[in-house]
């Protein structure tokens, strides 16, 4: 491993431990031309799934963008962002256990759907009325008046 303060190819290694999560191994190096340490981490590659877009375009999952539309969604609401990291690590999980080279955005946007709508209501309609494409009021009422009566019937 090249050094990132030197460039110097040859290193050894003092310590390596597996991550706090498990998926993943730190290692700390030494480099043995200018002798600084640096830290370097040893995964697994995931094969990132393409997105299937409505229109059929097709580009490759981004964890970033989903975490943006929940950021959007939850913009000025009491949720914390580890529990959005946790929702972005679940449907990250959920697709790569999938093992699909190609998903459709609808699924995507359906596992965001079910974790919002345990999560916070107001986010829920947000992403919803983004999501659905509502032409008019009527029919964002219509969500909201379902969302009422399926929190009603638990």
């Amino acid at each position: 491993m090249k050094c990132p303060f030197c460039g110097n190819p040859e290193d050894k290694v003092i310590d390596s431990r597996t991550s706090k999560e498990g998926d993943a191994i730190r290692r700390r190096r030494e480099c043995l031309g200018c002798n600084k340490r640096f830290t370097s981490y040893e995964r697994v590659e995931d094969l990132v799934p393409l997105v299937v877009k409505k229109d059929g375009r097709r580009e490759p999952f981004d964890v970033a963008k989903l975490k943006h539309g929940l950021l959007l969604a939850c913009k000025k609401r009491p949720i914390g962002t580890d529990r959005l990291d946790n929702i972005v690590e679940g449907i990250e999980k959920r697709l790569l256990g999938l093992g699909v080279k190609e998903i459709q955005s609808t699924w995507v946007g359906e596992q965001i759907m079910s974790e919002l709508k345990h999560l916070d209501q107001v986010a829920y309609v947000r992403f919803a009325s983004v999501y659905h494409e509502f032409k008019d009021l009527n029919e964002l009422m219509e969500e909201v008046r379902t969302l009422f009566e399926n929190r009603d019937r638990r």
